[in-house]
C-alpha cells in the first residue's frame, strides 16, 4: 500500500484493470512460481487474471440482463474507453471487451472518451478478431460531444473514472434518455444518491444495486 499505484488509488472495486504492466506483471510471477514448483502459488496468482477476465463479462452480462435481457438494436453509451483517467492508454482496457461482448448481442456501441481516438476504438475491437472489421465499424459509434452520445441512450456504462463525467448535468442527461433510464457505475465515482433522485436507475460494483 505504500506505493501509491496499487494503494487507495488502484485497489478498488471496478469493473476491472487494464493497462499492459500489471496483467504482464503478475503473468509474470505465475511463471517464476511454477517454475520452482510453487504450483499452488502459481495458481492462486493466476486466478487474479482469471477473475478480473471474469469481472468484465460480469459486468457486460449485467447490463444485458438488466436491459430486459436483451440489448440488441439498443443504445448503449459508454463514457470512457482509457483504461484509466488522464491518459489515452487503452491497452488490456476493461471498456474493450465490455463492448465486445455487448456486440456480439447486437447493441448499439456509442462512445465518448476525452483522448481516446476513433481509429483507436476500432483497432483495439479489430485486434480481438472477434468479427470483422466492418461489423465492429457498423456497431460502434464515437462522438466528440458527450450529451450527443448520450442522446437516447438505453444505458449508460460509466468504464474510465474521468473527472469530467462527476460535472455533467445529469438531469438533462436523464431528459434525454430512453425510460427507464439506466447507469451502470463501473468506476464507482458518481453520487449515485443524486442520480436516484433525478430518477435514474443505478447499477454499482461493489455495493449492491
Amino acid at each position: 500500500g505504500t506505493d501509491s499505484r496499487i494503494g487507495n488509488k488502484f485497489l478498488k472495486a471496478s469493473v476491472g484493470f487494464g493497462g499492459s504492466c500489471f496483467q504482464k506483471d503478475i503473468l509474470n510471477l505465475v511463471y517464476i512460481a511454477k517454475s520452482y514448483g510453487l504450483d499452488e502459488v502459481a495458481d492462486y496468482w493466476e486466478q487474479v487474471i482469471i477473475m478480473n477476465d471474469h469481472q468484465k463479462r460480469r459486468f457486460a452480462d449485467n447490463i444485458v440482463t438488466t436491459l430486459f435481457n436483451t440489448v440488441n438494436g439498443k443504445k448503449i453509451t459508454f463514457l470512457g474507453w482509457a483504461f484509466k483517467k488522464d491518459t489515452n492508454d487503452t491497452r488490456e482496457s476493461a471498456a474493450i471487451y465490455v463492448a465486445n461482448d455487448l456486440i456480439e448481442e447486437e447493441a448499439q456501441i456509442h462512445v465518448f472518451d476525452p483522448k481516446v481516438t476513433e481509429v483507436q476504438m476500432l483497432s483495439d475491437l479489430d485486434y480481438l478478431a472477434t468479427r470483422d472489421a466492418e461489423s465492429n465499424a457498423k456497431h460502434l459509434t464515437v462522438h466528440a460531444d458527450a450529451y450527443k452520445a448520450l442522446e437516447e441512450a438505453h444505458g449508460i456504462a460509466v468504464l474510465t473514472e474521468w473527472d469530467e463525467f462527476k460535472t455533467y448535468d445529469w438531469q438533462r442527461i436523464y431528459d434525454n434518455m430512453q425510460k427507464p433510464a439506466f447507469v451502470f457505475d463501473g468506476r464507482n465515482i458518481l453520487d449515485h444518491q443524486m442520480l436516484e433522485e433525478i430518477g435514474f436507475e443505478i447499477y454499482t460494483i461493489g455495493k449492491g444495486k
